[in-house]
C-alpha cells in the first residue's frame, strides 16, 4: 500500500494509471506424478531437457521446475508471451520427466 502511494507521488500519476500497468503473461502449469523413491530431477536427460527449455525461453519467458513438498509430483511451470512456445516448452519438459519415470 505505502509503496503504491510512494510511486504515485514519485511519478505524478493517478492511481488508475498505475493500476493499469500490469499486463498478465500467459502461464502454464503441469504436474508429473512419479513413484516414491525416484529422483527424476537428477536424471541427465531431464536436466538436459530443462536446460534446453530455459534456453528456448531466454529473454521471452521463465521456467520453474520443482518437486511438490507433499506428494510425489514434479511441477513444471512456465510463463511466456508466445503461447505456442509456452506449450511446447512445458510439454517437452513434462515428456522428458514422464519418460525418465517409467
Amino acid at each position: 500500500g505505502l509503496q503504491f502511494l510512494a510511486e504515485m507521488v514519485r511519478s505524478g500519476k493517478k492511481a488508475s494509471e498505475l493500476a493499469n500497468t500490469f499486463i498478465p503473461v500467459p502461464q502454464l502449469l503441469k504436474n508429473v506424478r512419479y513413484q516414491a523413491g525416484q529422483t527424476p530431477l537428477e536424471i541427465s536427460a531431464v536436466q538436459a531437457s530443462i536446460t534446453n527449455a530455459e534456453a528456448q525461453l531466454d529473454g521471452k519467458g521463465r521456467l520453474l521446475i520443482r518437486k511438490s513438498g507433499t506428494e510425489p509430483l514434479i511441477r513444471v511451470m512456465a510463463e511466456c508471451e508466445d503461447a505456442a512456445l509456452l506449450e511446447e516448452t512445458v510439454d517437452t519438459v513434462v515428456a522428458s520427466v514422464e519418460k525418465a519415470t517409467r
